[in-house]
Order: structure tokens, then sequence, then C-alpha cells
């Protein structure tokens, strides 16, 4: 039991099962929409999945028109690419938004949300560091938004977060507003089957560094850790067949329930986000997708910050099934990290950043990159530490301390 005060909530309703897409025209009706520009990117276009979406406005007389296809996202949420959505749902007199695909699409749609609430004639003038709006000043924004998600990873189908990359300033920024997050979220595995393995592997462990995150933040409730807990066991028993056996519906379904909850618990204890402060500030820099850089990132992160896992490393294992767990919370904090490093083996995921062919000369910039960055605000990393994880995880020779 707590006494300390916190606030849970999660704004999106959702739903959730094999075909549940065939719901979308009816729903967009009920929030009032009458014209959806639907926002997707190349390559689900390219694979089929945007048309299994399309297809649901064919045929007889629906009550929401599709009024086009916004499909040039690309990796991140580039403020440039926002900017020119907003641009086209104008031109086309759209009044409701779709949003198809992995964590860019959705929170470009996010970004496209809010810059048409705040009438800005670009967003990167609005998002020059962390923008943080909360209710009452924050306010319900009345654009009917749906938001379907093809990859189980980043959550942000409910997430009040966006992480937008201002290219002008080459930094990924945070826009948190508890409106930006969709009306309702679709989660249909149906739309995720064809997602390649190491996409499948590295946007799952996005969902599990979630959940970890969650569940050691300084701020943790009960009700967070619930649901990452929940979110981890699920990841834990799912990931693997989800990677190995793409079409098995089940694995699929249950990650993306997982990424759902790890994200809602993950939004609600935000706070310090160690894995994340590195991931945002190595994947501005090298391009590395964020899925992929929490992946490398996460057991090497715990490690070299043991007194901030410790205190809960033991409950922790003890939630992920691990036998005969130690005592010893430095000796518990070791069998979670070493059942991480198996776990990201067995999804055939790198333990490195080598195929991004880091120089060594480049890693002392990264601790100003990674102490700059927005997420860093409440918990700043010291040097020794993003120091130690850079030069374990570019490949190169561990640094002298």
């Amino acid at each position: 039991m707590t006494t300390s005060y916190f606030q849970f909530g999660v704004r999106t309703a959702v739903n959730s099962g094999s075909g549940c897409r065939s719901l979308l025209p009816d729903i967009l009706r009920g929030l009032g929409g009458h014209r959806a520009l639907l926002v997707t990117d190349k390559g689900l276009t390219k694979a089929g999945v945007t048309a299994m979406v399309r297809k649901l406005f064919d045929g007889l007389p629906q009550p929401v028109k599709l009024v086009g296809v916004f499909d040039d996202v690309e990796q991140d949420a580039k403020g440039g690419i926002i900017n020119k959505g907003v641009e086209r749902y104008k031109q086309l007199g759209a009044d409701c938004l779709i949003a198809l695909g992995g964590g860019s699409v959705l929170d470009t749609v996010k970004g496209m949300k809010w810059m048409l609430h705040k009438g800005l004639p670009d967003i990167r003038m609005g998002l020059l560091t962390n923008t943080i709006e909360m209710f009452p000043e924050a306010q319900y924004i009345p654009i009917p938004h749906v938001a379907i998600p093809t990859t189980a990873g980043t959550g942000a189908e409910v997430s009040p977060i966006a992480v937008v990359f201002n290219e002008m300033l080459n930094v990924k920024t945070n826009l948190i507003n508890p409106f930006v997050a969709a009306d309702f979220a679709l989660l249909d595995p149906d739309l995720t089957v064809g997602l390649p393995p190491s996409i499948t592997a590295f946007t799952g462990f996005d969902a599990l560094t979630h959940a970890v995150e969650a569940y050691f933040s300084p701020v943790a409730n009960p009700m967070a850790d619930a649901y990452a807990i929940q979110a981890t066991r699920m990841i834990v028993e799912n990931i693997a067949t989800a990677v190995h056996e793409g079409t098995n519906l089940h694995a699929r379904s249950n990650m993306l329930i997982a990424s759902c909850m790890a994200i809602s618990a993950f939004s609600v204890a935000l706070n310090a986000i160690p894995v994340h402060n590195m991931a945002h500030a190595y994947g501005a820099k090298w391009g590395i997708p964020h899925g992929l850089a929490n992946a490398v990132l996460l057991p090497n992160v715990m490690a070299a910050m043991p007194d901030f896992y410790k205190p809960r490393a033991k409950g922790f294992a003890k939630e992920l099934g691990l036998a005969n767990v130690p005592e010893d919370p430095q000796e518990a904090l070791d069998a979670v990290i070493a059942f991480i490093r198996d776990l990201r083996a067995e999804v055939d995921l790198p333990d490195t950043f080598a195929q991004f062919n880091i120089p060594p000369d480049a890693l002392p910039q990264m601790v100003k990159l990674v102490q700059s960055d927005p997420s860093g605000i409440l918990f700043r990393l010291p040097d020794a530490v993003i120091d130690r994880v850079g030069h374990e995880v570019a490949g190169v020779a561990e640094a002298v301390l």
C-alpha cells in the first residue's frame, strides 16, 4: 500500500483481436468524423497492409469517406514530414486521422494533431526542447483519431507521448500531452504477421524496455507495477514465438497487448529513463532504429548502474520467473541481466552497434549528446556510465575510467 500521491490513466479505448480493424469506419463515425486521412509509410503500402485498411471504406456507402493516404512517413517522426502531413490534411479538407504503422507513424500523427490544434506553421518552432502540457492547461483536442499499430513495441497507439525528431537541431524532442493520444486503438494481429523477424525482435525489446524502466522508476506506483509486470511476463512468453513463427496470431496478439500495457506503465512512471536517454542520443546521431538501440543498451545500462537497479532487482527477478533467486541484491541483478542477454540472443539481436561503424574517436562527444537529450532532464547520467556503456555497445575496447 502507498500513501504517496500518484496519477494513473489510460485515455485511449483499446479494441483487441483478429479482424478488429473492421470497426474503424463506425468508430470514426461515432467520433464525429466524416473525411479521414490515412497516414502510414511506403513500406506498409508496398506490403499491401495499407490496402487492407483502405478496402474497409470500399463497397457500400460508408458513414466516413477516406479522402486520401499520406504515406511519406520515414524512420523517426521527423518535423519536416509532420509539416507535410498537415499540409496534405488541409488540402484534402480532412477532419479526422487514421494512424497505421509503427512508432514513427503513430508519433507523426500525434504531432500533426497537436500542430493543427496549435495552429503552428512549423511544428519544429514549438518543439525546441521537451514540451510538457498537462491537464487542466492541456484540453481535449477535437480531431477524431484512431491508431492501428503494425508493430508491437512502442505502444505509441495509447501513449500521451510523441518523440519528434527536430532535424534543424538534430535532436529528438518529447511532446507530452494527454490529449495527443488516439481516441481508439485497434490491436489487430493480422496486420503484424508480415513484420520481418528482426523488426519483430527489436520492437519487442522496445516494449520490454518500457516495462523495465517503468518498474524501476523512482516514481513507480502499484498500478504502473501491475501493467509493467504483466507486460514483462507476456513479452518473455511470446517474443521468441512471434520472431520465429511470424504467422502465429496468438503470439502476435499477446505482443501487441504487452506493448500497449508496457507503454501505459512507462508513461505514468516517467522519471529516470537511462536506457531511453541513451537510445535517443545514439538513434539521433547514428540513425539506429529506436527499438534496436534499446535492445543493445538495456543490459549494459543496468550493469553500469547497479545502485539504481538493486533495490527492486530481487522482485523483478521473481516476476521473470527465475528459479532460486539470490537473496543478495547484486546477485539478483546479475541474474536479471543474464536473463535479458539470453533472451536477446534467443531472438537473434546483436549485443553491439558494430554494424553502424561508430568510430572510437566519436564516443567522447556522446557524453554531451546523451546529457543534452531532453530525456535526461530529470535524471542526469554520470559521465563515467555514458562512457563505459558507449565503449561497450560500440564494439570497441572499454574506456579506462
